[in-house]
């Protein structure tokens, strides 16, 4: 089971390089398990037993299953994540030509460690959007061989390398492309184009504009002397949404069940499609007859808040507190904050400290070292914006916003299984 499920998880990776393409194969996974896709500019018909999914922007999803129990009597069990992760993105007109080398310029995403970034074997995928026939359309595209590299400075001109030096993402990240002759301007627009026509078949009249994002082509692994860890590009967070859906899939009937992907947590999650924007209590109140009845639901309702916690680093030790230092493989880790970074309260952390007990699913805990500033996850922003309870919960990693993270082998299977409880669940705090 464990292998099989991180097998699952690496395809999952794979195929997600970007926000936009995990949506697409979270919809395209929801929809081989029978999921009905709803367009929020149509009037929806919905009913006990229907399972069904809409998106916005491409990049957020959000799935659900109604129970045969009413929501105004049970309430919902709603599994949170998000679907972006650091990157480097390609700027509106990047093109540089340097020394006889093309390059992009390009913006950093999010709280990247950017050392990482130096040496890696690049591709590049994202939105497209362009004119066809008198028409604004959009496609993803991606690129998929590695296309790109940003060398290192050798040691020989760079003696303090070793000791550490401050990247600057202006000068030092623009990725290589090519060798170029002569000064003839490239086109980058001109290279979506071709693109285009080589993933989708068609020729577009105009590329207008793009968001594109450079990622590292090696494929995630399960790696280790014995196979205890999974190594790869973004597992914060897409390895909560993979989890979410697992369990989502593996859901009865009874209850009713919501996943939450959203966009743009790595940013602040202020947008149309992000944590901190309308988009889940617009497709909430969707489900609910009008008065009273949307937020009595709520109070009925519970969040999981899936996102990494900080396991503790054999050779780093001293960043966490003593007595809450997360180990990988050792279970799923509920995460705790009293200045509301985590929106976990006693009686959220007891239901889901109850639900791992039950099922026989290692837990720990995990508190920020008090002379430390403290992460947050879309647990606090989805909590204020809806008022609903919930319990911030994650695995374990390693090398948090690298370009390539670490986590324990085992510790998926352990929280498909209690999120797949959760969803089950039949009685909420």
């Amino acid at each position: 089971m464990p292998e099989d499920l991180n097998q699952g998880l690496i395809d999952f990776l794979k195929a997600s390089p970007t926000p936009f393409h995990a949506t697409t194969s979270l919809c395209q996974r929801l929809e081989t398990a029978g999921f009905r896709r709803l367009d929020e500019r149509e009037a929806w018909h919905t009913e006990a037993g229907g399972r069904y999914y809409v998106t916005r922007n491409d990049s957020s999803l959000i799935a659900f299953r109604l129970g045969k129990r009413p929501l105004l009597e049970g309430g919902m069990r709603l599994v949170g994540a998000h679907t972006d992760s650091p990157c480097l993105r390609v700027k509106p007109q990047p093109e540089l030509q340097r020394h006889g080398f093309l390059q992009l310029g390009v913006e950093v995403y999010g709280g990247a460690l950017l050392a990482p970034w130096f040496d890696r074997d690049l591709s590049l995928a994202g939105r497209v959007t362009f004119r066809r026939d008198g028409k604004v359309e959009s496609q993803l595209i991606d690129f998929q061989q590695p296309i790109a590299v940003i060398p290192n400075l050798a040691i020989h001109l760079n003696r303090e390398a070793n000791q550490g030096w401050a990247i600057n993402p202006q000068t030092e990240l623009p990725p290589i492309l090519a060798q170029v002759a002569g000064h003839e301007p490239y086109d980058f627009r001109a290279l979506l184009a071709e693109q285009l026509t080589r993933e989708h078949g068609f020729n577009a009249d105009a590329v207008l504009d793009y968001e594109l994002s450079f990622y590292d082509t090696q494929s995630a692994a399960v790696i280790g002397l014995n196979a205890d860890f999974i190594a790869g590009a973004r597992l914060d967070n897409l390895l909560s949404c993979y989890a979410g859906l697992r369990a989502l899939l593996h859901a009865d009937g009874e209850e009713s069940c919501v996943l939450v992907c959203t966009d743009h947590e790595e940013v602040g999650s202020c947008s149309a499609c992000g944590a901190d924007g309308p988009f889940l209590e617009q497709v909430l109140r969707r489900l609910l007859p009008a008065g009273d009845s949307f937020t009595r639901t709520i109070q009925k309702s519970l969040l999981v808040s899936a996102d990494n916690a900080h396991g503790v680093h054999p050779n780093y030790a001293d960043k966490h507190d003593g007595n809450h230092g997360p180990k990988l493989n050792a279970g799923p880790v509920i995460k705790i904050n009293t200045n509301q970074r985590y929106a976990t309260n006693s009686e959220t952390a007891g239901f889901f400290r109850h639900l791992c007990l039950e099922n026989e699913v290692p837990v720990q805990s995990f508190v920020v070292r008090s002379d430390m500033g403290c992460g947050s996850t879309i647990g606090p922003l989805t909590a204020s914006q809806l008022g609903v309870r919930t319990v911030d919960i994650g695995l374990p990693t390693f090398a948090m916003h690298s370009i390539r993270e670490l986590a324990g082998s085992h510790d998926l299977a352990h929280l498909v299984k209690v999120l797949t409880a959760f969803y089950a669940s039949p009685v909420l705090p």
